[in-house]
């Protein structure tokens, strides 16, 4: 398994990976709100919701990780 950009092996997750309805859990939720201010932004050119979260993703001295476009 990879790890991640500190040269980290990834070998404990904190849950099981699986299909949960978002109405069941508050980070599921959470989830799909960054996934529709990505969507809003990439598809349609609307970054009033992304431009929320911008500052949130993961950086080290000056790279953005954790999200991938192409």
């Amino acid at each position: 398994m990879e790890g991640n950009h500190w040269g980290n092996t990834l070998v404990n997750f904190a849950e099981v990976p699986l299909f949960l309805d978002s109405k069941m859990s508050r980070l599921i939720q959470l989830a799909d709100l960054v996934a529709y201010a990505l969507f809003r932004k990439y598809e349609f050119g609307d970054d009033s919701y992304s431009s929320i979260i911008q500052g949130c993703f993961d950086k080290d001295k000056g790279q953005e990780y954790g999200l991938y476009i192409r």
